[in-house]
């Protein structure tokens, strides 16, 4: 069993404290993802179950196993880069095939563990190119076959996707997908994209100044961020956050708009307590064309400043209570800077979180 345990994780540099005491939990055969900002700590977890940095304070378990003071070599992990590590001199046979002579490995073992690999990831054809005649996802393949050779307890990526364009690595987050599904071994993979995070993740844990600020499946932490700065990294545009006051069982805009507290956090907003009112894009816009019409919510007239047309929707920036916001608008309409439009907002997909501590209202 390939279960990874971080307990009262710590890494610091000198003085400088850079992983704060995280505790996670990733069970056998699951994929779980690191997400958040350079600098919050996320490369730096990594590299700490990988054994390429020192543990400053806590256990790291493998299988049960606590394995601070053991070399990586011995912890049976895989790792794959960001800049795919190939020797240049060698072929994708040789370069798949390294690690294991490295190790000992018969040559029959050799001949089969790269057959498998290069039969599951399609580089059977490429087996005899060095990786100048490779594409970049073919050497991101090959990156990953030298890690499946090794028949590993887990496999750990370290933003395996940045170097590629945005076309191929959609392709490349589907194989990595299939991969996981084929494999079926404990996956800790590492990005600052969402997109990645929310696409592969049985689990995202999206970290910040090297804490932990929430974890759960990507439905979970995008439709029940914790807190502020979880509502706005994950999704894509980030949540509208507006400043307001509960009063009178209502949420007062700072122009002085009121719209109804959610039914789901009327218990949990006190009076005068002041606010942020988020509400995704997704959850603003013009009526009739929205994504759904049905629920409580409240309706606004609002002027279009921008719109972006990407197909069959629109992205509108327009104002609310003196603050800019992102709509969205469904359907073939172009709508022109200055029109005026009646907005409807979903409340019972809105969220308030705590002005003060930046808390959900559900959390606080």
């Amino acid at each position: 069993m390939a279960e990874i345990t971080l307990e009262k994780v710590v890494k610091s540099y000198g003085a400088v404290k850079v992983v704060h005491g995280i505790d996670l939990a990733i069970a056998h055969e699951e994929f779980v993802v690191l997400v958040g900002p350079s600098g919050c700590g996320k490369s730096t977890t990594l590299r700490m179950i990988a054994g390429l940095e020192d543990i400053s304070g806590g256990l790291v378990r493998i299988g049960g196993r606590v394995v601070n003071d053991l070399p990586p070599r011995k912890r049976n992990i895989s790792m794959v880069f960001q800049n795919y590590a190939l020797y240049p001199h060698m072929n994708v046979r040789d370069n798949l095939g390294f690690g294991l002579k490295i190790a000992g490995e018969p040559p029959a073992t050799i001949v089969a563990r790269v057959a498998e690999a290069a039969e599951i990831l399609g580089l059977t054809p490429l087996l005899d190119r060095t990786p100048a005649e490779l594409s970049g996802g073919q050497r991101q393949r090959v990156a990953m076959g030298r890690a499946i050779v090794r028949h590993p307890d887990a496999f750990l990526f370290d933003e395996p996707l940045s170097n590629l364009d945005a076309k191929l690595r959609g392709q490349m987050r589907a194989e990595i997908k299939k991969l996981h599904q084929k494999v079926r071994t404990t996956v800790v993979y590492v990005t600052h994209d969402q997109v990645e995070a929310m696409t592969l993740a049985d689990r995202i844990v999206v970290m910040r100044d090297g804490h932990i600020e929430q974890i759960g499946t990507p439905m979970q932490v995008f439709n029940h961020p914790r807190t502020v700065f979880v509502a706005t990294f994950i999704g894509s545009p980030p949540m509208n956050l507006l400043p307001a006051t509960i009063s009178g069982g209502a949420v007062r805009l700072a122009d002085g708009t009121a719209v109804p507290v959610p039914d789901r956090l009327k218990a949990h907003a006190r009076e005068g307590q002041k606010v942020q009112l988020g509400i995704r894009p997704d959850d603003i816009s013009p009526v009739g064309h929205g994504l759904s019409q049905d629920g409580p919510g409240a309706e606004v007239d609002l002027t279009v400043d921008l719109a972006e047309p990407l197909g069959m929707e629109s992205l509108i920036y327009t104002r609310l209570a003196g603050q800019e916001v992102q709509a969205k608008l469904y359907g073939p309409r172009i709508v022109q800077p200055g029109e005026r439009l009646t907005f409807r907002l979903a409340l019972d997909r809105a969220h308030l979180f705590d002005a003060a501590t930046g808390l959900s209202v559900r959390a606080s």
